[in-house]
């Protein structure tokens, strides 16, 4: 998920303060998928400048 996360947006990390979870479901070729999302802030790195 990391690489996932810097591909998407840089570098940065996912912050878990305010963390939103949600769970539901989805079918897929008529099984039942598990869906589960979580709403975080991303928090970009700040790199000190030399």
């Amino acid at each position: 998920m990391k690489e996932l996360i810097h591909e998407e947006f840089g570098d940065g990390i996912m912050s878990a303060i305010n963390l939103k979870p949600d769970i539901g479901r989805a079918s897929h070729e008529g099984a039942e998928h598990v869906v589960i999302t979580f709403d975080r802030k991303f928090l970009p790195y700040n790199w000190p400048s030399d």
